[in-house]
């Protein structure tokens, strides 16, 4: 068992009391991202359509809850927010590297060594493109693929970039792993 904090909507700790259990929806983290919704739409999709225990996800999850490991790393409180403290069983959590993730919101490239690195760096410079534009544009289908097929090394731990520091992914949160709400 391993201790992990996630922000939620108060919403979340209600769900949980009255059902002993929550999954995210879609709709919900739209909410949270505001305008960024559609531009985050690719990642979010690709983050759920590849993970590594997808065949886990009860029927109603949508998306995956996320978790820090340290309560400091956890968002700051805001207005109808709480933190929710949970022991869950280390195997159904999935760990995704915080600097891959980022690369990811940032449609950027996963390298796995600094070979495949300097091999990017330059087909992006013989196009005179950056990663974000090579995804967001429809002029680049090639280069777009190439990006996004990189994204599977998210979940790839032989793959490194940047520090060893990470998230946790669930598929869902139960009332009985609980153990402290902090508002």
């Amino acid at each position: 068992m391993t201790r992990v904090w996630t922000k939620q909507h108060i919403e979340v700790l209600k769900q949980l009391n009255a059902t002993g259990r929550y999954v995210a929806k879609r709709k919900f983290v739209q909410n949270d991202l505001g305008d960024d919704a559609e531009l985050m739409a690719l990642v979010y999709d690709y983050l759920v359509k590849f993970h590594p225990h997808v065949d886990q996800k009860p029927v109603d999850a949508e998306v995956p809850i996320w978790l820090s490991f340290e309560r400091d790393a956890t968002m700051q409180l805001t207005s109808d927010f709480v933190i929710l403290e949970f022991e869950i069983d280390e195997a159904l959590i999935t760990k995704v590297n915080i600097a891959k993730w980022g690369q990811m919101l940032n449609y950027g490239y996963i390298h796995k060594d600094e070979d495949d690195l300097a091999k990017h760096r330059e087909l992006m410079k013989n196009y005179c493109v950056c990663d974000m534009e090579a995804v967001m544009s429809r002029f680049y289908p090639e280069l777009r693929a190439e990006i996004i097929e990189s994204w599977k090394r998210l979940y790839d731990d032989n793959v490194k970039l940047g520090s060893d520091a990470s998230y946790g992914l669930v598929w869902e949160v139960k009332k009985e792993w609980l153990k402290q709400v902090i508002s």
